[in-house]
């Protein structure tokens, strides 16, 4: 009898546990709604925008680089700023709120600069700016909302939620493209419109969770005090080092459409291979993070995206652009979320959205610095040397990181 109810008791207690652990809050899934409407608007534009700048302006891949690097890096300047105002105000969705309000109206900032490479570097830069503001209070707030076990698979829902938005960017592009005739300035109208809407989701159905937190101790002091702890010390320098051997998305598109000779028309479907993967392996990545951690499935992730320009550097055979978006969708899936998921433990909650800022903003100038270099090996090399020398920067990096282990299991 007393085994028996033992066992009973167990088995009650494994199932009060099991729903626990899989069960992703509200909130994390109103955030992940935001980004899924706020990502269909701003692929819209970034499915495009490598085509018109290149194709349409004329520019080549060093000036492509240094407004990609440009892209890429507006954040960094603001991104712990955001992180940090969001922390002592504790104010998270309403400084999330004015990024997503300020990158909705830079949609419209795109149609008033015409074709002024000027104009549209200023205002993608105001763009990412926004972006920028809004990532660490945003990531805090998931965070914040989730169960310490479950971080890997509450990024994952959000980062799922905001690759649908992403695979449905392109087409809706590519629908007002067909409607319109080409015109380039519809597609960015109707970012804007869509922009619009995430800001009022974000409005109406998220909640704060900023807690009660002494405002005295969320402190510039206190934000640069967290690069003194080792744990999180190296993480972000790792983070930042894998950045800079990184290869842009932008660039990986251009290098499949001049080796494959794509035509402009489905340009903007490329994107869709890496979106469709990442949609399909965020969840279940995040959860095997969760399992056998954090740090080797990150480190997999930069595998994936090493195989994915090595292969890119291979014969012109058909299967292996969809072997090779398929790799960078992975790259994605065990990255974006993961890396947050792994750097959120180590920051208290009343810094949360300081120090992931400071992870994201060590990533976001490596990737600028990686952008224009990239951009220069491309423009004084040519296209597969650039490729294959970014490969196996990639590969000495990954390695180096897979010894140093900064996230302890």
């Amino acid at each position: 009898m007393y085994i028996a109810a033992s066992r009973t008791s167990d088995l009650a207690t494994e199932t009060d546990r099991k729903p626990a652990l899989k069960r992703v809050s509200a909130n994390v899934v109103a955030l992940g709604m935001v980004s899924l409407v706020t990502d269909v608007s701003s692929e819209m534009v970034t499915a495009v925008l490598p085509l018109y700048l290149v194709l349409g302006l004329g520019l080549n891949p060093l000036q492509f680089g240094l407004l990609d690097g440009l892209y890429a890096g507006a954040t960094a300047v603001v991104r712990v700023l955001g992180g940090h105002l969001a922390d002592r105000w504790r104010r998270l969705k309403a400084v999330a709120g004015f990024g997503y309000g300020l990158s909705a109206v830079c949609k419209l900032g795109l149609v008033a600069a015409g074709s002024s490479v000027a104009a549209i570097g200023l205002v993608l830069a105001a763009d990412r700016t926004g972006k920028g503001l809004r990532t660490g209070p945003r990531d805090a707030l998931i965070s914040l909302s989730s169960e310490p076990a479950a971080l890997g698979r509450s990024f994952g829902v959000h980062r799922a939620m905001d690759t649908v938005g992403a695979f449905l960017g392109p087409l809706v592009a590519m629908a007002v493209l067909a409607l319109s005739l080409g015109s380039y300035t519809s597609v960015f109208f109707t970012s804007f419109c869509i922009a619009a809407i995430a800001v009022l989701l974000l409005a109406l159905f998220v909640r704060d969770r900023s807690g009660a937190v002494d405002r005295a101790a969320v402190s510039a002091r206190a934000a640069l005090g967290l690069l003194r702890q080792q744990d999180f010390r190296r993480v972000t320098l790792w983070a930042a080092l894998l950045g800079l051997v990184t290869v842009g998305d932008s660039f990986v598109y251009l290098v499949l459409q001049r080796r494959w000779e794509i035509a402009a028309t489905y340009f903007p479907l490329l994107p869709l291979g890496t979106a469709g993967v990442y949609l399909l392996l965020a969840v279940p990545l995040g959860k095997l993070a969760d399992r056998v951690g954090r740090w080797p499935v990150f480190l997999g992730g930069h595998v994936a995206l090493c195989l994915a320009l090595v292969l890119l550097c291979g014969p012109a055979y058909a299967a292996l652009p969809v072997i090779a978006l398929g790799l960078h969708g992975v790259f994605y899936a065990a990255t974006d979320g993961v890396l947050m998921a792994a750097a959120g433990p180590l920051v208290p909650a009343g810094l949360r959205a300081t120090g992931l800022a400071v992870v994201q903003t060590g990533q976001a100038v490596a990737r600028m610095l990686s952008s224009v270099l990239f951009g220069l090996a491309w423009t004084l090399w040519d296209l597969r040397p650039a490729v294959l020398v970014a490969a196996a920067c990639l590969a000495v990096v990954a390695l180096a990181a897979a010894f140093a282990k900064p996230v302890r299991p």
